[in-house]
């Protein structure tokens, strides 16, 4: 038949004919063939299994087998290769998974199949069992998981696995796997800034424990293990009570010298600058995951609210949370071992001195013991195992003093007062200080921030903001201070600084998206999260995130019962 007269002459009309199904139905005939024992050109051997396949396929479908058979070395023309460096089940279920695009992991074959994955180069299974192990992570594992992985060079696996390791140290060090480290291991670990441990003492302990398990092979080690520990940032009371009667340090002329060293740190002040820096340096997890609290605030109408909203990070919403007993916007808001803390704040009618804990085992609120003075718009920090309530507001003048609260005691101290009267300031703890920041006294916003230093309770003048700043949000992440928006007496703010302790300066990075006071910030997962707030004409229940390393601010689920002037508090996800 001829078809050029009716359809034209045209030699370059044609059509393409595509069946997207042939491949998805060619493979399982091919799977089906091969357990048949047919047109197989191939046999892979590993101890005394063997298993039949053909070679085209592994070579279109296995990176390893692909270099093997068409770069005519041996392997590709003899019928029978042996396999090393796999185990016989692991070999079978990747095989099976060239012809499938399948593979089963569980708790019994992943370790093995990643090895097989990693040896054939098959990244995307491997990568597959990495998160399997990933989401398996516990106290009492995760230490042997990371030791797997560095063997294999996985690197994201490793990673994983330290950041695990920072964010929930002081139940990994209670594990067998922490008992059973090498002395090299132990060090890699116990130097790290970014383990995340309330007081240095846990880190102590965890030595400690570590040496006595094995002592008569392990004792030798202890000054090397104390030189990395830093023992400056333990209190006065600690080295007295337990570092100095410890038998293994009081007999070894190397222990007693950190001792001692320690020991002046806290008695003499001016020679502090002689202490190396590596055993001065605070503790600082910058990847602490958790979930963060929206306490109390107000409703878009202004009124004050005992409502509490949870955002999970995992899910990426909002999800309402056990409510306080008291009203309570303008709230002071700390997290230490693990409970969520709420301050002071405003009822709607009166300024309060009452506190609430919130227990996330328990999911419950408890009255805690009430502070000394009545505090709204009040700034809290949490600070080794102390938390410290600085300034506010009670009714009639905003306040300079500060109250020192102690989880272990439950009881109330009062430090040394702050240089000035700030109500609506910023505090955040940061390289074993606690910094106030901005706010005002009823007359005028500040742009001063002064430190407190718990070890000779003083405080003490530091480089000013860029800008006057009152109700703004303060926050320290990566060992750097950073406040954000606010109100500098003519505007609302959505400008953001960060301070920079090592070089005593103050930088302004990329702006927030829109104007915020009374915004809370609250760091999680490496970045920060502005909340709420209030834009001069309405309150917010937008939230943004701010990632240091992208420089840019992203919006994510705003809250869903909320109008801002919340307090914020991250509670590290527990461990499994």
């Amino acid at each position: 038949m001829d078809t050029s007269c009716e359809l034209g002459s045209d030699e370059s009309s044609y059509e393409i004919f595509k069946q997207d199904s042939l491949f998805a139905e060619s493979f399982p005939l091919m799977k089906e063939i091969r357990r048949q024992g047919k047109l197989c050109d191939v046999t892979l051997k590993v101890d005394n299994h063997s298993f039949s396949a053909h070679r085209i396929v592994l070579a279109a479908t296995i990176p390893y087998f692909y270099a093997m058979f068409t770069h005519n070395m041996a392997e590709s023309r003899i019928k029978e290769i042996t396999m090393k460096e796999i185990e016989p089940h692991a070999l079978e279920s990747l095989i099976n998974f060239a012809y499938s695009g399948v593979v089963k992991i569980d708790n019994q074959n992943v370790q093995g199949l990643m090895v097989g994955a990693s040896f054939l180069q098959l990244n995307k299974v491997r990568d597959a069992c990495a998160d399997f192990l990933k989401d398996r992570f516990h106290p009492q594992n995760v230490l042997g998981i990371r030791h797997f992985a560095d063997t294999l060079g996985c690197a994201q696996l490793v990673t994983s696995a330290d950041r695990y390791i920072h964010q929930y140290f002081s139940k990994v060090a209670l594990s067998d796997e922490f008992m059973g480290l090498s002395f090299d291991d132990l060090i890699d670990i116990v130097r790290r800034d970014e383990l995340n441990v309330p007081t240095e003492e846990r880190i102590f302990d965890a030595c400690m424990k570590w040496v006595k398990f094995e002592q008569q092979t392990r004792a030798v080690y202890l000054p090397n293990i104390l030189a990395n520990i830093r023992l400056p940032l333990l209190s006065p009371q600690f080295l007295a009570d337990n570092v100095a009667t410890e038998e293994l340090i009081r007999t070894s002329h190397k222990c007693r010298d950190l001792l001692d060293e320690a020991r002046d740190f806290h008695l003499m002040p001016e020679r502090r600058a002689l202490v190396s820096a590596s055993r001065t340096r605070p503790r600082c997890c910058d990847y602490v995951v958790g979930q963060i609290y929206a306490v109390g605030g107000l409703t878009k109408n202004g009124e004050s609210v005992s409502t509490v909203e949870i955002y999970d990070p995992v899910t990426k919403e909002w999800k309402m949370g056990e409510a306080m007993s008291m009203l309570r916007s303008r709230v002071g808001v700390a997290v230490m071992e693990g409970k969520l803390y709420a301050f002071g704040g405003f009822n709607g009618t009166e300024r309060l001195s009452t506190v609430e804990v919130y227990d996330p085992v328990h999911k419950k609120w408890n009255q805690g013991k009430p502070m000394r003075c009545k505090r709204s718009a009040v700034g809290v920090a949490a600070l080794d195992d102390l938390v410290y309530v600085c300034g506010g507001y009670d009714g009639v003048t905003s306040l300079s003093t500060v109250e020192c609260y102690s989880p272990k005691t439950d009881s109330w101290t009062t430090v040394a007062p702050m240089m000035k009267y700030r109500s609506a300031g910023g505090v955040a703890p940061l390289g074993g200080y606690v910094y106030a920041l901005g706010g005002h006294d009823g007359l005028s916003i500040f742009d001063s921030v002064e430190r407190y230093d718990v070890t000779t309770n003083t405080w003490t003048k530091v480089r000013s903001m860029l800008n006057r700043r009152c109700r703004l949000g303060v926050a320290t992440l990566g060992g750097k201070l950073y406040a954000c928006g606010g109100y500098d007496g003519s505007c609302f703010l959505r400008s953001v600084e960060v301070y920079i302790p090592e070089k005593d300066q103050w930088q302004l990075i990329a702006p927030m998206n829109v104007k915020r006071s009374r915004v809370a910030l609250a760091a999680n997962m490496g970045k920060l999260w502005a909340i709420g707030g209030y834009d001069g004409e309405s309150n917010l229940s937008t939230v943004e995130v701010y990632d240091p390393k992208m420089d840019t601010w992203t919006f994510v689920a705003p809250m869903r019962h909320h109008g801002g002037g919340v307090g914020a508090g991250v509670i590290p996800n527990f461990a499994k």
